[in-house]
């Protein structure tokens, strides 16, 4: 069996060898392939073994059990932990407010100071509040020949209702003010009998109106109108009447604004200066701003313009401005640094009572315009230093026509009066430009300290005056509030004002009257208070103002009083 399989085996391997060699030998022919379709290759499916595999090991080794014991042994020990306790945040008092208050001074130079304010509760909804100021002095500055008393009363009633759509209000103002044109000037020989002939007092009276609504759900944002009395001891009069509102209107995501005013004054002073006739004026500025206003991200842009219509009623005379009125910011570093810049304008309305708020040693003898300012373009930077400390820094460039300068009167011997005797001021007008650098830095140097700084630089320049009369060339102030102790506070603040220019009379010889150009030195006006609390009602203070004691003119020929202190005590209660 194993021969016969080998020869099998054998004639097998024979034949195929023979095979090969033939097939060698015949040459290839020509055959026609037919593709009936292209090749696609595919992957079959892989199958798995599902069968789990078994060891084949022939030796076989178990694990040998380990047994062990634990061996406890209690360790003595004095340690005791405590309990953990949640950290306690302190908070501050929480400060009662109250209703009302009463506030009475005395101080030197018969200083006298009340303050006394209500807040009454009608409603949830609805307040009723007075407030009434009076502060007044006898005089008595060193080397004034004329009465230079003073006072100043103020009443104010208002009424409040605000639910949650809207907010309205209502108030009625009254104001008396006494002073006196004490101020004569230097180097004229007066007798003591024309002395007692001038009687220099002069009274202002004010009366006030108006309302104000604001709507939280309507294009109507807000609008407000008063009215204005203003009169003196001399029958002059004015009346002024003001209204303005404002609208917004979000329109694809941007918020367009437009602003609308009317401002019509009219007033009548029975002479001018130097002559008995009337003067009388009537000035009406109607207004409309329409702007849009962009908020993107960082940026801030405001860009619109003003259309006003001025109308001089007495004159016959009207006119129409347009005013840019555009301003752009940017947060470049977040808070720390946001550039802004600007360029605006308007048409601002003088008024007899402005001018006598401003300075109450002027002449009822003013020829009343309105001040044209065609643009005011101004470039600065903001933000803060650190946490603790901000500063606003601005340079600005600015054109008014018709710009209102205090100018001294001299003496007049035409239909004399009390203050035609170089010891008033009357108004000019003149076309000038300003050009001024401002600087901020306020710093909270702890947490109940805060201090603040600012300065301002100013270069005039005037087309028909010789000087811009009365304007100062630099401005400071340094402001400090200290909360001492809980019931321990004070405060301070310096004041600087730089050189300003103004004319005074001097006699040339006999009966002869000229004037000249004067330099109204710079003066540093320092004043300070402390109080104390003896609880949440009641509180004591102690004011001292013009500490440095200087004898200063803010006006020329008008000296200040000296040093002045001043204590009171304040009283917070609830009905």
């Amino acid at each position: 069996m194993q021969i016969l399989s080998y020869k099998r085996s054998l004639f097998l391997i024979s034949f195929l060898l023979t095979s090969a060699v033939f097939a060698q030998d015949k040459p290839l022919g020509s055959e026609t392939v037919i593709v009936v379709k292209p090749y696609t290759p595919s992957v079959s499916d892989a199958f798995k073994i599902k069968e789990t595999p078994k060891l084949g090991d022939s030796v076989s080794l178990e694990k040998k059990p380990v047994k062990y014991s634990i061996f406890s042994v209690p360790v003595a020990s004095t340690f005791t932990p405590s309990k953990g306790q949640a950290t306690k945040v302190e908070r501050e008092k929480r400060v009662k407010l109250f209703n009302n208050y009463v506030t009475l001074g005395f101080g030197t130079y018969s200083n006298i100071l009340a303050e006394f304010y209500s807040n009454l509760e009608v409603n949830r909804s609805d307040n009723f509040g007075i407030f009434l100021t009076h502060n007044s002095s006898q005089g008595g500055i060193e080397e004034v020949k004329l009465d230079d008393s003073f006072y100043n009363t103020e009443l104010n009633l208002n009424y409040n209702s605000r639910n949650r759509k809207s907010s309205w209000k209502t108030e009625l103002g009254l104001q008396h003010q006494l002073f006196n044109w004490y101020g004569l000037p230097e180097g004229m020989n007066y007798s003591n009998e024309f002395l007692n002939s001038i009687e220099p007092t002069q009274n202002y009276y004010s009366a006030l109106v108006g309302g104000e609504l604001e709507l939280y759900d309507s294009f109507l944002e807000k609008a407000k109108a008063n009215y204005r009395y203003f009169g003196d001891s001399y029958n002059s009069m004015e009346h002024n009447f003001k209204a303005d509102a404002n609208f917004e209107v979000n329109i694809a995501d941007e918020l367009i604004n437009t602003e609308i005013y009317a401002d019509v004054l009219n007033g009548q002073f029975n002479r001018s200066f130097n002559a008995s006739e009337e003067i009388n004026y009537t000035q009406m500025n109607f207004g409309i701003t329409p702007s849009l206003v962009i908020l993107r991200d960082d940026l801030t842009l405001n860009l619109g313009a003003s259309f006003v219509y001025g109308l001089d009623a007495e004159n016959s005379d009207n006119n129409f401005y347009i005013y840019p009125q555009v301003s752009a910011s940017y947060r470049l570093a977040g808070d720390y640094f946001i550039p802004y810049t600007g360029l605006e304008g308007g048409l601002t309305q003088n008024t007899y009572y402005n001018f006598a708020q401003e300075n109450p040693y002027v002449s009822p003898t003013l020829e009343m315009l309105p001040t044209d300012k065609p643009f005011d373009a101004y470039l600065g930077a903001k933000g803060k230093l650190t946490n603790s400390m901000a500063y606003n820094f601005r340079g600005s460039y600015m054109s008014e026509i018709n710009k209102a300068l205090y100018q001294n009167n001299l003496t007049s011997d035409l239909n004399p009066e009390d203050y035609s005797y170089g010891n008033s001021f009357g108004v000019v007008y003149d076309d000038v430009k300003t050009a001024s650098f401002f600087g901020e830095i306020n710093v909270d140097v702890k947490r109940n300290f805060r201090l603040g700084l600012n300065a301002t630089v100013f270069s005039y320049s005037s087309q028909f005056e010789e000087e811009a009369w009365n304007l100062p060339n630099f401005k400071a102030s340094i402001l400090a509030d200290y909360q001492i102790t809980e019931k321990w506070f004070a405060g301070a603040n310096l004041f600087f004002t730089g050189e300003r220019k103004d004319r005074r009379p001097f006699l040339t010889g006999l009966d002869g009257l000229s004037s000249q150009t004067i330099t109204l030195d710079s003066f540093v006006d320092l004043n300070a208070n402390l109080g104390y609390r003896f609880n949440e009602q009641l509180s004591i203070f102690a004011r001292g103002n013009n500490l440095l004691g200087e004898s200063y003119q803010r006006w020329s020929n008008f000296p200040v009083q000296g040093i002045q202190v001043m204590a009171g005590a304040t009283y917070k209660f609830d009905f």
